[in-house]
């Protein structure tokens, strides 16, 4: 994995190179990002970039053994942890290290609900057991074998409990020549006494353009598709990569639609909306309801008068600017948005989907024709 290979993130390349230039590689780094922001990505190339031969002043070189070695996650100096579901067949990570590998090379941009679905983990926990910790200062307490520094890259280190305690000392003090990243999504669920001990590299998401251009480039997508699944995915390639693929083009027309049919009451319509919606199937179904919920919090920031953070395409806030100045406002846009939530909560479970659209419908026009909020004082209606 090169820089080049990475999707965006080209001041945190720039920040990363110049400390290997500098000679000021902390020992213990903390990647802290959101889903889908590339942090793991950047982890595995800034690993190939410390142990590249003939590394350059912007990428390593790709082509020496180190490098080809790492291309292939064969590296005997790079090593990997990550939860896993143990059973009498997995004790430690390294038992699935061949599906790790197939992964990453398939697609290093995933995350933990991709990861188990490879396993075909069915309902166990994941988690980075007291036996992996073991295995890692095992793996580490050696001599590295052909590059200069052993590199040891923890993913989701929020799968540790207090086992992680066992870890303390070699990563306060390290042998020789060595590396830890751990590549985290939530730092509050990260063990206080590993977070004290690393150094914090905060990697911001993706912008919405930078998406844009990924997936027309990579997926044909027309301009405005690009700008839709960019603005749902926010700043997640995994979830802007999963949209595609579950593709029901033209939410916002068909969304702006449905909010139409509402405020005119009309009935047939809705009903005709809800035999279509009906046939979307579940991935579908569940997209188009999280568009609708993105769409009416941007309308929310415009009632708000912060129209300055509102990041619609231009089409699409020409329309959200017409419903918020004649037809919203923000306790009728949260009543919605809570009927949206649900709906999506019910869909994953396998609602029936009809029954379920015609009733969102109802509550539609119930709140935006008739203005009859749900009951409670979080929608008292001025």
């Amino acid at each position: 994995m090169r820089f080049k290979e990475i999707i965006g993130q080209e001041t945190i390349k720039r920040q990363l190179i110049q400390t290997v230039a500098e000679n000021r590689v902390s020992h213990a780094q903390l990647f802290l990002s959101c889903p889908g922001s590339g942090a793991l990505p950047l982890a595995i190339a800034y690993a190939q970039y410390l142990n590249c031969l003939q590394k350059s002043a912007n990428d390593s070189c790709g082509q020496c053994s180190s490098c080809r070695k790492y291309e292939r996650y064969i590296h005997p100096d790079l090593h990997f942890s990550y939860p896993f579901f143990a059973s009498k067949d997995v004790k430690i990570a390294v038992d699935v290290l061949d599906h790790w590998r197939k992964m990453l090379l398939n697609d290093p941009y995933f995350d933990m609900d991709i990861w188990r679905s490879k396993l075909q983990a069915e309902n166990k926990q994941a988690n980075i057991n007291i036996a992996e910790c073991h295995d890692i200062i095992k793996k580490l307490s050696y001599k590295a074998f052909e590059g200069e520094t052993k590199v040891l890259i923890m993913w989701l280190p929020e799968y540790l409990e207090k086992e992680g305690n066992a870890l303390l000392k070699i990563i306060e003090e390290p042998p020789k020549n060595t590396l830890f990243i751990l590549v985290a999504n939530n730092q509050d669920q990260i063990l206080s006494t590993l977070l004290s001990r690393t150094q914090i590299v905060k990697i911001p998401k993706l912008p919405d353009a930078t998406i844009e251009s990924y997936l027309r480039e990579n997926y044909g997508l027309s301009e405005q598709q690009a700008i839709e699944y960019s603005f749902l995915a926010d700043g997640n390639l995994i979830e802007a990569k999963m949209l595609v693929e579950n593709a029901q083009n033209d939410h916002a027309e068909k969304f702006a639609e449905w909010l139409r049919m509402g405020y005119g009451n009309k009935v047939l319509d809705l009903s005709a909306f809800v035999d279509q919606a009906a046939g979307w199937g579940r991935e579908n179904q569940k997209n188009f309801l999280k568009y609708g919920i993105s769409f009416l919090r941007e309308c929310c920031l415009l009632l708000s008068g912060a129209e300055e953070l509102v990041k619609l395409p231009a089409r699409t806030l020409e329309t959200a600017r017409k419903l918020s100045a004649h037809v919203l406002n923000l306790n009728m846009a949260e009543a919605i948005i809570t009927e949206l939530e649900q709906a999506h909560y019910h869909i994953e479970r396998n609602a029936n989907p009809k029954i379920l659209f015609l009733d969102v419908s109802l509550q539609l026009v119930k709140i935006i024709k008739f203005k009859t909020l749900p009951k409670g004082t979080q929608y008292i209606y001025s």
